[in-house]
């Protein structure tokens, strides 16, 4: 925290100067990279352009994912780049061609070096052509061996060099990636203003053996074989309602300070969706973005949805700053309760409902009934960038709570 600190102070003394002759960007493509572990540098790509007002607007890029960054702040050479939704953001300085400074996560207490360069748009560069192909499905075990291991499924299509597709697990997807296989060596990335993830892995046609790198924080090994047939296990048996119990219930307060609960009226002979969440938290973005865009199709007046929300922030003011961001930026009209704030500790948040078995992931989403009875409980959230099995997941939930609204 004394980094992020000096470095605000540091934006603080640069923009209290004025300057008769303000610097500007470029536009066009720029390449950002983030300093990881073990001296890795994580590429992104993403585009600089100008507003009709005449401020400055950035696009940055993940395989078929566009993330629009409308709020750049610039004082003389020094810039300040706040990433939608998420409490994240770019401060340091700048040239036309060069930003130099660091990403921030103030409520995680974790900040990345970083530095953008104008004119380059290739993600990875290539020395040598391609000589594996590894689009297909991966069965893929991370930190195999050991206590903390787990699945995943990879998804990859390959066109030359360039590679997109994601890694699945029981708890969600790591979202749009994108990179190449240089000679027979994988690299995958994504940013998407709160997670900075890469893959690095050395191929042969039947297997992968590589390293995933989450910020300069930590790193963890990875290996994969081809599987075609290989499937996770169904993310819809993992979390349950335990015996003993008979219904699910909760009581924390929203956003104007009201006590929220199931038992109160909007919620009475109404089919619910309690979503299990964190503002932090890109997979429970896509899932808010499903869901809101979802109400705006359906307009029913007997279907109400009410998020809990598990929050890094250190204080209860910032957490709930945190979620009038996330509501104000994507159009959220249903409440976002504060279930905890100071850490999003699973066993933590367990503890608050302790009806369940336990919480494995963010989201976690929970389906009741018009009697208030829980229909199905779906751990973690296929994202966009699964492809088919997000499509699936349209589908089912379409039809579940279509057949739940007509009982």
């Amino acid at each position: 925290m004394k980094k992020i600190a000096f470095l605000l102070s540091v934006f603080s003394i640069l923009t209290a100067c004025k300057n008769t002759e303000p610097s500007t960007l470029k536009e066009g493509m720029w390449l950002g990279k983030m300093k990881l572990m073990d001296h890795q540098m994580m590429p992104f790509n993403f585009k600089i352009s100008k507003s009709a007002s005449g401020g400055y607007l950035m696009e940055s890029y993940n395989a078929d994912e566009v993330l629009a960054i409308d709020e750049i702040a610039i004082e003389n050479d020094s810039i300040l780049i706040k990433m939608p939704a998420f409490e994240g953001y770019i401060s340091g300085v700048f040239t036309p061609e060069e930003i130099v400074g660091v990403f921030v996560q103030e409520s995680m207490e974790r900040s990345v070096d970083f530095k953008a360069t104008y004119g380059v748009e290739r993600r990875f560069e290539v020395k040598t052509p391609s000589t594996k192909n590894i689009g297909g499905i991966w069965e893929t075990e991370f930190s195999p061996n050991t206590d903390d291991s787990y699945m995943g499924k990879g998804m990859f299509t390959q066109t030359g060099d360039r590679v997109v597709g994601t890694f699945r697990t029981t708890t969600g997807d790591y979202r749009f990636l994108e990179g190449v296989m240089d000679g027979d060596s994988l690299k995958l990335s994504t940013f998407d203003g709160a997670h900075v993830f890469m893959f690095i892995a050395k191929a042969t046609d039947s297997t992968l053996n590589g390293t995933f790198y989450s910020g300069d924080h930590f790193k963890e090994p990875f290996v994969a074989k081809r599987n075609a047939s290989y499937e996770l296990p169904d993310e819809d048996s993992l979390t349950y309602i335990k015996e003993g119990y008979d219904k699910l219930s909760f009581m924390f307060p929203d956003t104007h300070g009201n006590t929220v609960s199931l038992e109160d009226p909007q919620f009475q002979d109404k089919v619910v969706i309690v979503q299990i969440m964190g503002t932090w938290c890109p997979n429970c973005l896509d899932e808010t973005k499903y869901l809101v865009n979802y109400l705006k199709e359906q307009k029913q007046n007997n279907l109400q949805v009410v998020a809990l929300s598990f929050e890094y922030a250190k204080t209860e003011e910032a957490a709930f700053k945190a979620i009038n961001r996330l509501k104000e930026r994507i159009g959220v009209q249903y409440p976002i309760l504060l279930a905890q704030y100071g850490s999003s500790d699973k066993e933590l948040a367990q503890e608050k409902l302790p009806m369940l078995n336990h919480i494995l992931s963010y989201p976690t989403t929970i389906v009741l009934d018009k009697t208030g009875k829980v229909r199905k409980i779906t751990t973690g959230f296929n994202g966009p960038a699964t492809g088919d099995k997000y499509d699936q997941f349209d589908k089912d939930f379409r039809a579940l709570v279509g057949s739940l609204l007509n009982e």
